[in-house]
């Protein structure tokens, strides 16, 4: 079924294999372990075929070995060192489990093989499609060109075939798909959140902006947020409403009506006579993170108000795949109209005006400031977490870190503009004081989300210099490609981590974030008190 296969290409493939099972930033279970495991074998092979291909393209000498014992000292070796792999991978996986305090996982190697084995074949029998196609195409261009030049010529001609079939008929095919399924669920009704019967919420009477319109996750913000008894019963003082409002796709036909109608409910509801406004860049769906907004009401005893743009209907991922430019017009648009009435206010009475995102928010949020049209009059702050590793500020803050600190948790100057923190990091010791513009990124070690890099297929990122972080496998290995591979895979899985570690940020983390942006003097007897109190609460996220 499968024909001959490539020496070369089984050599690699069981290399790729068996690396394939050392640890990365997520701990694996044996299906995502055998997905990894069946496309690294599956690159490993292309790249023992490619090798054998340029060997012959350029008329090397062959080796003189046979085939027959090519082959015995490929099983002599390979096997005993898969087995040996996938012995060791439940002690790699463990190193990692073991400092996010999870429990012991069952190892179920035989899962993890069926699968790598499924997909390997799978993607051997595209590549045989492929160089099914390629030979053809080759052969028939060899009545035209010279060989060398009849066979590059069908390479790009099979190549090019294949990628238009990938990315215009079943890359495009299942996005549509994608993104009709999110509409839908996007517009479903839960009985859980009834409209609002207040005047003084969005999607209540007298809202500019209707209740069904704000899709599933603008009605669940606006919905979920802790009321002002809530606050007054763990503070046992008095407190204000939180005021959220959130403007959904169906809201308005284009970014310009949302907006504007997001400015008018925010002005109706009073929103700039808090003390504290938040413009809030949601994640793909239009998600915002209740472990950031729900700290934030509480720490600031509902003194506060933020405003959200819905923007796409798909995850994250998807968002940034197919429509990368639209998340970054919709914060442009909105921080623009709500930074233009702000800067109108008089100083003394205006609010403090703050920025956040989480994930593609994050990337969104620091792409809506231009810093030459808001150096005269500043924003407050901003609180950016889980920056997508696609962050131009991000990563230029990080490239331009002070030499003596580690890519994961960098120190940018004497801290009086930038500070990184994660789940240990203190924000107040060693730093200068604040200046006019306070910028906090809360990002975990073991985000690979944050920390995915391309350029980890030809060279070991600096993450992995030095000190690891807190939360990061001391087995951790660089290898080429491969750790490119595993990182990716990481990316796909990096939601499904327990709170506190990968992406999953934990509420309690984002309280002294949210004290350094705001500027608030609060008792430290009240944050521990605080923090314990969403610690709890987390178990509930």
């Amino acid at each position: 079924m499968i024909g001959k296969l490539s020496l070369s290409g089984v050599v690699l493939a069981t290399a790729f294999f068996c690396a394939s099972l050392t640890p990365s930033l997520m701990p694996r279970d044996a299906l995502v372990q055998g997905a990894l495991s069946g496309v690294a074998a599956a690159v490993g092979y292309f790249f023992g075929v490619l090798l054998s291909f340029l060997w012959r393209f350029f008329e090397l000498p062959e080796p003189s070995l046979r085939r027959d014992k090519a082959l015995f000292w490929i099983a002599a070796f390979g096997v005993p060192a898969m087995a040996v792999a996938l012995w060791r991978s439940a002690v790699w996986q463990e190193s990692a489990r073991a400092l996010w305090q999870m429990a012991p996982l069952d190892a179920s190697y035989m899962e993890a093989v069926l699968v790598a084995a499924a997909l390997f074949l799978g993607l051997l029998w595209i590549g045989r499609l492929f160089m099914m196609l390629f030979k053809r195409l080759a052969a028939r261009m060899a009545t035209i060109f010279p060989a060398r030049v009849a066979t590059a010529i069908g390479f790009i001609i099979a190549a090019f075939i294949f990628w238009s079939i990938g990315e215009n008929i079943v890359l495009r095919g299942a996005l549509r798909l994608a993104d009709s399924s999110f509409q839908q669920l996007d517009d479903l009704m839960e009985d859980e959140f009834a409209a609002p019967t207040s005047s003084a919420k969005t999607g209540g009477p007298g809202s500019r902006l209707a209740w069904h319109g704000l899709g599933r996750q603008g009605r669940h913000y606006i919905a979920s947020g802790p009321t002002r008894e809530d606050i007054e019963r763990f503070w046992e003082e008095p407190a204000l409403e939180p005021i959220r409002v959130y403007a959904g796709l169906n809201n308005g036909e284009d970014i310009e009506t949302r907006v504007a109608l997001a400015l008018e409910e925010l002005i109706r509801q009073g929103g700039f006579e808090r003390s504290t406004l938040v413009i809030m860049a949601p994640t793909g769906t239009g998600w915002i993170d209740p472990a950031a907004a729900d700290t934030l009401d509480f720490l600031l005893r509902g003194d506060v108000a933020s405003v959200a743009l819905q923007y796409s209907y798909l995850t994250s991922w998807l968002s940034l795949l197919v429509e990368p430019e639209y998340g970054s017009e919709s914060a442009k648009a909105l921080f623009r109209a709500v930074y233009r009435h702000w800067k109108q206010l008089p100083a003394n009475e205006r609010p403090r005006l703050v920025l956040y995102g989480l994930s593609l928010g994050a990337l969104n949020s620091q792409s809506s400031v231009d810093l030459l049209e808001i150096v005269a009059d500043p924003f407050f702050g901003a609180l950016w977490v889980g920056p997508p590793f696609q962050s131009r500020m991000w990563s230029e803050l990080t490239a331009a870190r002070e030499e003596n600190s580690p890519a994961w948790l960098p120190r940018y100057g004497d801290g009086s503009i930038v500070r990184f923190t994660n789940q240990q990091a203190d924000l107040n010791s060693s730093y200068a004081a604040w200046g006019p513009l306070r910028i906090v990124y809360l990002q975990y070690a073991s985000d690979p989300v944050v920390f995915f890099e391309p350029r980890s297929a030809y060279r070991a990122p600096a993450w992995l210099s030095d000190t690891r972080g807190p939360d990061v496998s001391p087995e951790l290995t660089w290898y080429p490609v491969l750790t490119m591979l595993q990182l990716l895979f990481d990316m796909m899985i990096a939601t499904t981590s327990p709170v506190g570690y990968g992406h999953v940020y934990a509420p309690q983390h984002h309280i002294d974030p949210w004290i350094a942006v705001t500027g608030i003097e609060i008792d430290p007897a009240d944050v521990a008190r605080l923090k314990r109190h969403f610690t709890e609460v987390a178990k509930t996220y």
